[in-house]
């Protein structure tokens, strides 16, 4: 709950999960560099992405990986190059639809700002208004009656730009100004922006016996959360490691993962490659080791909604708390096959974790996630799993206060086993 409240935006998120990191003895490596081959831990930040690895004393260059992958953005509203704006005396800025949001969701809440800001020199700054600052108010019933008869219809350019203030004027440069402001830097010393609202209500456990955990963003630093917790166990727990455990939290999977720090990208696989190369090994070894190599896809799924219970498979209905979700889909949106399920399986039972299957009803599409590009990518052995949750793309979802916890354990018996 304290990752997600801390993880407004994906570039917040991986500083996050590279200071966790930096406690469990990793350190951070450039890509400009060159690197060396000693054991320990290490990372790559790029963006919104982070890619962690820790090489046991003792690894052979054809040494295979065990790899948790994971995603760090969701979706949301972003704003736009030309932010100012407004109307009828309201200040306003201009956002765009990042993703697949649950539109509604995000009417009248209280929204604060995060991203990241970019400045002439070619640095950045992470920045986060964590207060009430924007909202986009709901149209009152008086004036759409259809509503209650017709459902709420939103559209996406006129209905979904929100509110910050008032005053007659649009002012070019009023809300970078402001933001230079609150991070305390200089006027017009920024360059460029990825900016991103957010809810500010906190992470809450819910429920009368609090076996239930709403918030924000559990698609998916749930399980960026649960694998930087994984790799650090694993790092730092003296076990003996067969296999190079990895952390690959990608950008962009919201939107199709096609970017230079999304899974589609080069990113997990140049990381890979420079790990053997660096410890001595050839073209072959590099071929060794990604044939062994093996890959959860952790993302949250479907859990079994009590009000909606027929837009599920009638035989596989994954319920909170229940554990993690294994899911399948034999037309590839999930990478998972049988032996991939074999080897989850026993990450969770040396784990004693239990674990659920997940299909989609035949009569309703299958989402997907990093999984098949993975595989495709890469050519290493993908299985997909996750926590079911319930309100997916929501501004607020919902979970099991247990399941966190279960993915943990049962990432970390894979990274050790």
């Amino acid at each position: 709950m304290s990752f997600l409240a801390a993880s407004p935006s994906p570039y917040h998120a991986v500083a996050n999960v590279a200071e966790r990191l930096e406690k469990a003895g990793f350190r951070q490596v450039a890509e400009t560099d060159a690197w060396d081959g000693t054991s320990g831990g290490r990372y790559v930040l790029r963006g919104g992405a982070i890619i962690a690895w820790y090489v046991p004393e003792g690894a052979e260059p054809h040494t295979p990986f065990h790899i948790i992958g994971a995603h760090t953005d969701s979706p949301n509203l972003r704003i736009k190059p030309r932010p100012d704006s407004g109307a009828h005396g309201w200040r306003q800025v201009a956002v765009e639809i990042y993703g697949g949001p649950l539109m509604n969701s995000w009417l009248d809440r209280d929204l604060g700002l995060a991203g990241r800001l970019t400045l002439r020199d070619g640095s950045t700054v992470l920045v986060d208004v964590d207060r009430p600052l924007l909202r986009v108010p709901q149209l009152a019933i008086h004036l759409d009656r259809s509503v209650s008869s017709e459902g709420l219809k939103l559209d996406k350019q006129r209905h979904l730009q929100p509110v910050w203030g008032l005053g007659d004027e649009v002012l070019d440069g009023d809300l970078i100004s402001f933001l230079e402001q609150e991070a305390g830097l200089d006027a017009h010393s920024v360059a460029g922006w990825d900016l991103m609202t957010y809810p500010v209500e906190a992470p809450a456990y819910l429920g009368r016996d609090r076996e239930l955990v709403a918030g924000p963003r559990m698609d998916n630093l749930l399980s960026v959360h649960a694998g930087a917790a994984a790799l650090a166990a694993a790092a730092t727990s003296g076990a003996p490691l067969t296999r190079i455990p990895v952390l690959a939290a990608f950008d962009h999977e919201e939107n199709g993962s096609q970017s230079d720090t999304g899974a589609d990208g080069p990113l997990l696989g140049s990381v890979l490659e420079r790990s053997v190369f660096a410890r001595g090994g050839t073209y072959e070894d590099r071929a060794r080791a990604f044939a062994g190599t093996v890959c959860l896809s952790s993302d949250t799924g479907h859990a079994v909604h009590p009000n909606y219970a027929e837009r599920h498979d009638p035989t596989h209905h994954p319920r909170v708390n229940g554990g993690p979700i294994l899911k399948v889909n034999v037309n590839n949106r999930y990478a998972t096959d049988g032996s991939g399920r074999a080897v989850f399986a026993a990450a969770c039972e040396r784990a004693g974790v239990p674990f659920q299957s997940f299909v989609s009803n035949n009569s309703m599409p299958c989402g997907t996630t990093i999984g098949p590009i993975t595989a495709a990518r890469h050519g290493i052995r993908t299985v997909d799993i996750g926590v079911a949750i319930l309100s997916m793309h929501s501004a607020r979802e919902l979970c099991g206060a247990d399941d966190p916890f279960l993915l943990a354990n049962a990432l970390t018996a894979f990274l050790e086993g």
